[in-house]
């Protein structure tokens, strides 16, 4: 055959061909009709009526179906469309947009299109949410079509989407997001000891208790007992209601609790922290260099924060141990509001555990009572004690827009105790009750004006009290004692950006303080009370500086203290603080900081021998007569080395306290209510070395402290503090395996002084009653102190969700006997009784807990 002719036949082919595949696509496009115009075609064929919104059908196309019957034309339209179509009678129909429809899809990272399982799928307004599966897989039924998705994930940027549009699509879509990147200012900060604790660029130390790891002799992450691992920061007589800053009292430290100050801090007489650390975001911690915006607390602040932010989610826990069970959670009500709260009750008052007997030993109990002949004096008592204690808090966070959030905290703390205390010897009596309570609430606005202007305001009502009654075995003289503090306050903080390397705080507070203390005894008939208000008016300014890469770091301030009691004095205070870091070398920073600071708030210890031999504080304010306001003046100069999780770091500081009196500082010899004016001075110096690895952390921590008091009146004016405890030794480790963390601690430290008799002439007869002879004020010391603490914890998984964790502590693991406190007195057979106090004995702890 010839090649034309059989070119031409080829042709003739692929001609057919195509003829067929164009006409069959012209025949599909040309089934393919507007909605709108085959609904009116259907209205004239089957004699109906169709009600509808225009833009609900305009622009929608479908393929004519090929029925004869109506109703299966209308079902194929729905099944095109997903319009729904109601039947109103024999001739009328309604045709609508569905309101609620079935939609799914699939979350990709955008950058390789990884599969995101577990992020947060959430209808907005509806309440209903879910988490995409291992292949990023996500399904809803049944939502609503006029409604938008929220997609989040941590590190990518939330995304919103509408309903409607994945609706309408034909499979599941691929929902991308994109990674968040944040250019983070570079910081200068120490991690040691365990995870979750930081020595911040400014000197402070922050615990985030999240992340807190495992600390010897702790199974949970109480907040004022955690930072006692602090170099400097210890308990005398192992309470967290007495905490040791730098050689000062507890009252010299101010407490703050998300901006509020707190009087009362511990349960349990200050064996137990009154603050819950689950909700509790991050505690800092001040000795020294305190920025300008805080006045009060001459040895420290201690400033705890709960979590600020808002994730959508609910989340919460509960756990139990010996000694309490509490509940804690923050929920979202709207997508602006949540709130969170947690509550905590003792199981003291119905059941009896290890922990609470060694408490209750230690509380009331475990006191030695010796003779002159320093025999034993037998204790023939029987004692009855009911104790409970609950606390709750409770935050509502309201975000009302981008730039301004809204904050309402309150806390509630209570401790209450019934005592009865029967001589057998006399078949005599006494009982005693004290109720123990601190309510606060404060409102804080914070608000970002520009890029380089922000506000934070707070307000805050704080009202703490003390009711104490006892009656004695005559059963005709009756103590009543009340000790109750109303403070109100308004702050004002402002932050202005100069520069990229400069930021300029200002700011004002006003505090109010009232208190009152009243003291009432039947026989012989005596009553007081006495009431003072002071107001402080304080302006602040303070300017910090970073340079490049944090070489030099430098902030100075001035804080201007107006301080007023109502009716017997007015002075001002002008308060410089300092704070200056700066490389020396590669790894090695230097610190030199100072401040002047004062406070207006005090406690005496009043009756010290009385009510049960506890809780014998009560708040006064200065009046520059009997108590002046208390200043400080401290400096120190310090160096730290970081290296490879290797850390070193040596301070040395000064601080000096006048306008305290022998009311406030515990003495329990002759000058125990004299009430003499004075100071004392502190030289000394805190050494840590720290040395962590992948699963493991052991450090070594020593504090030097010599602190004197200087008392004009007495003789001699020169002696040791109450709390001079020249050497503090603490070696400890922690080691994780796996889910199980344990740790293990040893702390020393040498005795504190004490005031004995005199060994010649121990009683002075001429006087009635008797009084006891006392050698040189605080010339003789208590034996060391050594107590070994180990703890254990282990967490698990419930399910994917649920998560718990159980733990074991032992404190005083060698179950030493450690003398807190020693002070004589004139028994009733006028000899001298030698009391001693002492701490706790072996106390084992257990706890489970579960979050979710």
């Amino acid at each position: 055959m010839p090649r034309t002719r059989h070119n031409s036949l080829l042709r003739l082919f692929y001609g057919i061909v195509f003829s067929f595949i164009v006409s069959q696509t012209n025949a599909q496009e040309s089934a393919k009709v507007e909605l709108q115009s085959y609904l009116a075609q259907l209205e004239n064929e089957y004699d109906i009526k169709f009600s509808f919104v225009d833009e609900d059908v305009s622009k929608v196309s479908i393929t004519v179906p090929d029925f004869n019957d109506l109703n299966a034309i209308l079902q194929a339209i729905h099944n095109q469309t997903l319009l729904e179509i109601k039947r109103l009678d024999d001739r009328y129909y309604t045709i609508a947009k569905t309101r609620l429809v079935d939609i799914c899809g699939k979350v990709l990272d955008n950058y390789a299109e990884n599969n995101i399982p577990g992020a947060t799928v959430e209808v907005l307004g509806s309440g209903k949410a879910l988490v995409t599966d291992d292949n990023g897989y996500f399904e809803l039924k049944q939502v609503p079509r006029k409604a938008s998705l929220k997609i989040r994930y941590l590190g990518y940027v939330t995304k919103y989407i509408a309903i409607e549009g994945l609706a309408e699509s034909d499979d599941c879509p691929k929902l991308l997001l994109a990674q968040n990147f944040q250019k983070l200012k570079e910081v200068t900060v120490y991690e040691f000891l365990t995870s979750g604790i930081t020595k911040q660029q400014d000197a402070s130390i922050t615990l985030n208790t999240g992340e807190l790891g495992v600390l010897p002799g702790l199974i949970e992450p109480d907040v004022l007992q955690s930072v006692q691992a602090l170099p400097g920061i210890k308990s005398i007589d192992e309470t967290v209601s007495d905490i040791n800053v730098r050689g000062g009292t507890n009252d010299q430290n101010l407490i703050l609790w998300n901006g509020i100050k707190m009087y009362q801090s511990g349960h349990f007489f200050g064996l137990i922290s009154a603050f819950n650390p689950y909700l509790t975001d991050k505690v800092t911690v001040y000795k020294n260099g305190t920025p300008s915006q805080y006045g009060d607390g001459v040895s420290s602040v201690i400033s705890m924060e709960t979590k600020n932010n808002m994730d959508g989610l609910f989340t919460g826990g509960a756990g139990i141990s010996f000694i309490s069970g509490d509940i804690f959670g923050q929920f979202p009500i709207k997508e602006h509001i949540a709130f969170q709260f947690s509550a905590r009750r003792s199981t003291t008052d119905f059941l009896n555990t290890p922990a609470y007997s060694s408490f209750t030993d230690r509380a009331f109990q475990d006191t030695e009572v010796r003779n002159q002949q320093n025999e034993e004096v037998e204790d023939n008592f029987e004692r009855d004690e009911n104790f409970f204690f609950y606390d709750f808090s409770g935050k509502l966070l309201y975000d009302i827009n981008r730039d301004q959030k809204l904050r309402l905290s309150f806390i509630a703390i209570d401790n209450d105790l019934d005592f009865t205390e029967t001589d057998l010897n006399t078949v005599e009596t006494s009982t005693s009750f004290l109720d123990q309570t601190n309510i606060s609430i404060g409102l804080a606005l914070t608000s970002e004006w520009s890029t380089r202007f922000s506000s934070y305001v707070n307000g805050y009502f704080s009202r703490y009290s003390l009711n104490a009654q006892s009656l004695f075995p005559n059963q005709i003289q009756e103590l009543r004692q009340n000790n109750r503090v109303t403070e109100n306050a308004i702050k004002i903080d402002t932050k202005y950006n100069l520069s990229e390397k400069m930021d300029w705080y200002n700011g004002y507070q006003f505090i109010e303080t009232g208190i009152t203390n009243i003291t009432e005894v039947t026989e012989p008939q005596f009553n007081s009370k006495i009431i003072g208000v002071i107001r402080i008016h304080a302006p602040y300014s303070e300017i910090r500086y970073n340079s490049f890469e944090d070489n030099f770091i430098a902030s100075g301030g001035v804080r201007l203290n107006y301080i007023e009691n109502l009716g017997t004095f007015s002075k001002i205070l002008i308060e410089p603080r300092v704070d200056i870091n700066f490389r020396v070398a590669n790894y090695l920073r230097a610190e030199i900081l100072g401040e002047f600071k004062s406070q207006s708030t005090n406690q005496v210890i009043d009756l010290e021998q009385n009510f049960l031999g506890i809780e014998k504080r009560r708040w006064i304010l200065s009046d520059e007569d009997e108590l002046p306001v208390t200043r400080s003046r401290q400096a120190s100069i310090g160096f730290n080395y970081a290296k490879n999780s290797f850390y070193v770091g040596l301070e040395g500081f000064y601080k000096q306290v006048d306008g305290i009196s022998t009311r406030t500082q515990g003495f329990q010899n002759e000058n125990q209510f004299n009430g003499e004016i004075g100071s004392y001075e502190i030289k000394g110096a805190e050494f840590l070395i720290n040395k962590k690895g992948q699963n493991y952390s052991t450090w070594l921590s020593y504090t030097y402290n010599k602190n004197d008091y200087t008392f004009d009146s007495i003789v001699p004016p020169g002696f040791p503090n109450n709390l001079d405890v020249r050497h503090t030794v603490t070696l400890a480790s922690t080691y994780t395996i796996k889910k199980l963390k344990m740790g293990v601690g040893l702390n020393y430290r040498t005795g504190k002084p004490f005031t004995a008799p005199d060994e010649t002439n121990p009683i002075d007869n001429a006087f009635f009653p008797l009084r006891i002879n006392y050698q040189e004020s605080n010339s003789d010391r208590l034996p060391e102190y050594f107590r070994v603490d180990a703890s254990a914890t282990y967490s698990f998984d419930v399910s994917r969700r649920v998560k718990a964790s159980t733990g074991i502590s032992l404190l005083n693991l060698t179950n030493r006997r450690n003398i807190l406190n020693r002070y004589y007195r004139i028994s009733e057979n006028d000899e001298i009784e030698k009391v001693e106090n002492t701490s706790l004995g072996l106390t084992p702890n257990i706890s489970f807990r579960m979050t979710f």
